[in-house]
């Protein structure tokens, strides 16, 4: 199993960047955003996601570990192919795929080739709560939004009792910040039972 390749970009082909590793040119299917980040004549790291089939043998790169875990998470969802999933991941950054499926925005995941209604749906609906918000900005954000620090004990307290982020986040929204900890956390329960 090939986990990582480290070597130089010796070519860039649509959606195919070749790395040379002493001497062995390996051609790796990667999204657009990591096709933009290699550079020709560049030295890179990348981690490697091996697809063997019966007749073909793809390798695809990814520059962020997270980013590979992302296109593994999207592989688990039923009808999804190493090659959508790597459509998907290249209409926008990984934290932008990561928001429209916490989001449960469709048309997001609808507007990467090859992917239908169907298919986007069943994406957010299974992956929803395991794509968390690993993104600091989206969480600043989304904090921001809510009245929240990022620090706060009501989100980490739900958090502990298995809430995701995006669900403490929206348990939250609709309860004054200003009532004591636990008094919020009580009224965050009893808003989503």
């Amino acid at each position: 199993m090939i986990a990582t390749l480290t070597g130089t970009v010796v070519e860039k082909l649509a959606e195919l960047v070749i790395i040379d590793v002493n001497g062995v040119g390996y051609g790796l299917l990667v999204t657009a955003e990591d096709h933009g980040h290699l550079a020709l004549e560049q030295t890179a790291k990348v981690y490697v996601y091996e697809h063997i089939r019966e007749n073909t043998h793809d390798l695809f790169g990814f520059i962020q570990l997270e980013t590979k875990a992302l296109f593994e998470l999207l592989l688990s969802v039923n009808g999804v192919g190493p090659k959508m999933a790597l459509n998907m991941l290249s209409v926008g950054t990984a934290d932008e795929v990561r928001a429209a499926i916490a989001g449960g925005d469709t048309k997001f995941m609808q507007s990467a080739s090859g992917v239908g209604k169907r298919v986007a749906e069943r994406v957010v609906v299974d992956l929803k709560d395991k794509v968390g918000l690993i993104s600091t900005a989206s969480a600043d954000a989304l904090f921001t939004s809510s009245n929240l620090a990022s620090g706060d004990e009501a989100v980490q307290a739900l958090v502990s009792l298995g809430y995701s982020s995006v669900d403490a986040l929206s348990a939250l929204s609709g309860v004054d910040p200003k009532l004591a900890t636990a008094d919020r956390i009580k009224e965050a329960l009893k808003a989503k039972s």
